[in-house]
């Protein structure tokens, strides 16, 4: 239900969603039509939700982009709670230095985002050349030395250095003892370290759990306990590959605080700070790589919105105040441009806000007038931390021989239809062998070259149990079929084809290989 005015009855109504798509309603007095409009919006803005309410200047941009922020705005780190400490998610995400924006619009305020904050400003330079990101982060619209190509970005390392966008991970992790007694009913586990451990020496409280902000890497001790029954200590190591800190730890007792310590929620804190690939975007759907912002990024997505907050963003931290960037406040007869252009005149800087910069390579000053401005920045919670696959040898399917699939598998990358013709366009005919035979399931098979047969060769028998260990080296191959055994070939072939061969022949269909020598 929402509030709008009843222009019939100069009365507030609550409408439902199902029940605005039978209205007239109009947007302010200019655009009724007298006998048909039945309703006004109370504020050009109304008809945004919440969250388009907080994206500046969004009547500048193409609506798409205003549809992506809204989505990215609720992917970024951000600031989620700040009870933090006495919680327990499955995973919650914080920035460490976050900061309020300079450009916002009145709902930004009315909607207290400022005690959740989602980003820094970000100094942003739009050239074809290289920028640099500060704290408050300078962005530089330019394309340089193409690690800027597409939608990635350059940030400058001191900022970096500085903490610009550091980031947490929390993950808990419920640590129960009792799921890991055989009997449920009789025997008691509960935490305890052992004095006199080696092991736990110095890594573990007298309680048995890993002291507060203890670093955990694989491997490392992490938790011990008793059985009380028969007196039995384990240690259990941190099994993840991902170091972490414990930030805090909860036990879980029963309601009236008594009984043996047999629960506890382990709370971990995984340090993310940016890295190459990790994902960044601004309030206007500009999503990006790692912060140089490369120049054609405008013309095709439109955001013209970004290149107010640029200009508005530099004038607001010159005069130290914050600009108001609700939408439809300017019209074409005053544009925000013009009004920022004054405001940077006044500061002492170009009223299109260009300046020049100077190569970080060689030190010569560019020869172009770059667009530099502070545009705020979100960073998402894409990190390639999460995302990056990599296999050298791992588990197979047991029964195609196949690397599995599945990142936490450690499986492989599907080699599809689409990237085998790419190879074949390409002629590379021994780099296919290479993914689709050797570097998956390749294995060797006996088949006879008379009858072309893959399942009837066999090895004979070995003549007694007493033989010579040479006797099976003098064993042969035969073929079930044709009788003969200078007719075997070995050959390689991928371990799914055998698979195959033996499923056709189940249903009565019999595969012949045509064998020629090379």
């Amino acid at each position: 239900m929402r509030p709008v005015k009843n222009l019939a009855l100069d009365t507030t109504e609550m409408i439902g969603s199902f029940e605005q798509v039978y209205m007239d309603i109009c947007i302010n007095q200019n655009e009724a039509i007298p006998g048909v409009t039945t309703h006004e919006e109370f504020s050009e803005i109304r008809m945004l939700s919440s969250l388009a309410c907080l994206t500046p200047y969004s009547d500048c941009n193409q609506s798409p982009r205003n549809m992506y922020q809204c989505q990215m705005g609720k992917q970024t780190m951000g600031t989620p709670c700040h009870a933090y400490k006495y919680r327990a998610d499955n995973k919650l995400y914080r920035i460490q230095t976050p900061q309020s924006p300079m450009v916002r619009p009145g709902m930004h305020d009315h909607y207290d985002v400022d005690n959740y904050p989602m980003g820094t400003n970000a100094v942003v330079a739009v050239i074809s050349y290289t920028a640099y990101i500060l704290t408050n982060a300078v962005v530089a619209v330019i394309s340089y030395t193409g690690y800027d190509m597409e939608d990635a970005m350059i940030l400058n390392k001191s900022a970096f250095d500085r903490g610009f966008a550091h980031g947490s991970i929390y993950k808990s992790e419920l640590i129960d003892l009792r799921k890991k007694a055989q009997d449920k009913y009789r025997t008691v586990l509960v935490f305890g370290s052992k004095a006199g451990d080696k092991r736990t020496e110095g890594k573990l409280d007298p309680d048995g759990l890993p002291p507060i902000g203890t670093y955990l890497q694989d491997g490392d001790v992490y938790y011990s306990f008793y059985n009380l029954q028969t007196g039995e200590y384990r240690v259990e190591r941190y099994r993840k590959s991902e170091p972490s800190y414990v930030d805090h730890i909860k036990i879980i007792g029963n309601d009236t605080g008594t009984g043996d310590m047999e629960k506890v929620c382990i709370v971990l804190r995984i340090v993310r700070n940016p890295i190459v690939g990790d994902k960044f975007s601004s309030r206007h759907g500009q999503k990006g790589i790692y912060i140089i912002f490369n120049p054609h990024g405008y013309p095709s997505r439109m955001t013209i919105g970004m290149m107010i907050e640029s200009m508005a963003g530099k004038s607001a931290a010159s005069h130290g105040h914050c600009y108001d960037a609700t939408p439809f406040k300017y019209t074409e007869d005053q544009p925000p441009i013009d009004y920022m252009g004054k405001m940077l005149n006044a500061a002492g800087y170009n009223y299109y806000g260009t300046e020049r910069l100077y190569s970080g390579v060689d030190g010569r000053e560019l020869e172009a007038d770059i667009f530099i401005g502070i545009v705020y920045y979100q960073r998402l919670r894409h990190m390639v931390s999460d995302k990056f696959q990599v296999r050298t040898t791992g588990p197979i399917d047991q029964v195609t021989h196949q690397p599995v699939k599945g990142r936490k598998r450690g499986g492989g990358i599907r080699f599809g239809e689409m990237e085998r013709d790419a190879l074949i366009s390409h002629g590379s005919a021994f780099l296919l062998q290479d993914r689709l035979l050797n570097c998956s399931d390749s294995s060797l098979a006996h088949v006879c070259k008379k009858c072309g047969s893959i399942l009837s060769p066999y090895m004979d028998r070995p003549p007694s149990a007493n033989a010579a260990v040479s006797a099976e080296q003098e064993r042969k191959w035969s073929c079930s079929i044709c009788k003969q055994t200078n007719s075997i070939e070995l050959i390689k072939v991928p371990y799914v084809f055998k698979y195959l061969v033996a499923e056709l022949a189940a249903i009565n269909i019999k595969v012949n290989l045509d064998i020629q020598a090379f």
